[in-house]
C-alpha cells in the first residue's frame, strides 16, 4: 500500500511540475510591462538595426546584427536575424517566426527559432512613423532597442532608455552593437 500511494504522490507531483511549467511558459511579457496598442503589423514589416541589447548566448559576440520581418503564407511572420561573430570569425543567421499572442493590433508576440518552443516577443515603445522600437522579451532579462538605420537620434535613445529603467531593466548591461559596412 505505500508503494501506491508514493506512486500516486509522485504522479500528482510529476502532473503539478508539468501545468507549472506550462503555465510559466505562456508568459511572453514581464509583469508591469505593456506592448504597443494599436500596432501596425504593416508598418513594423521590414528590416531593422540593432542599436543595443541586453546580451545573451544566442547573440553574443554579434555586431551587425539585423532583424527582418516578412509574412509567411500561414499569416505568421517570418523572422530573419543576422550578425557577424567577431570570435568565430562568420555570418550568423537564424530564421524563425512570430504569433500574436492576442489581437494583431497589440505588439504582443511570441517568437521561436527552435520547433515548438516560443519565446516572448513585445515592442513596447515605437514612434509614430516606425523608424524606432524598444522589444522586450518574456522577462527583464531580454531588451532591444532597435532603429531603421544602423544609428539612432540620442534625443530616442535617451527616451527608450529611460523608459527601459523605469519597468525595472538593468540598462548598465546593455550591448551596444556596432554596424559596419
Amino acid at each position: 500500500m505505500k508503494n501506491r500511494d508514493l506512486l500516486i504522490g509522485c504522479s500528482v507531483l510529476a502532473v503539478g511540475a508539468t501545468l507549472a511549467f506550462a503555465l510559466s511558459s505562456c508568459k511572453t511579457i514581464p509583469k508591469g510591462v505593456v506592448a504597443v496598442k494599436p500596432f501596425d503589423k504593416e508598418k513594423y514589416l521590414g528590416k531593422w538595426y540593432e542599436i543595443a541589447r541586453l546580451d545573451f548566448r544566442y547573440e553574443k559576440n554579434m555586431n551587425n546584427t539585423t532583424a527582418e520581418y516578412s509574412v509567411n503564407e500561414d499569416g505568421s511572420i517570418k523572422v530573419v536575424n543576422r550578425g557577424y561573430n567577431y570570435v568565430k570569425n562568420k555570418e550568423q543567421e537564424a530564421i524563425g517566426k512570430a504569433k500574436f499572442v492576442g489581437s494583431s493590433d497589440e505588439a504582443k508576440l511570441k517568437v521561436s527559432f527552435f520547433g515548438p518552443f516560443y519565446a516572448g516577443y513585445n515592442v513596447i515603445a515605437i514612434d509614430s512613423d516606425y523608424k524606432y522600437a524598444l522589444v522586450a522579451g518574456k522577462s527583464l532579462k531580454y531588451l532591444w532597442i532597435l532603429s531603421r538605420k544602423p544609428t539612432m537620434p540620442e534625443k530616442v535613445k535617451q527616451a527608450y532608455l529611460k523608459k527601459a529603467e523605469s519597468l525595472g531593466y538593468d540598462i548598465s548591461q546593455l550591448v551596444w552593437v556596432e554596424h559596419r559596412k
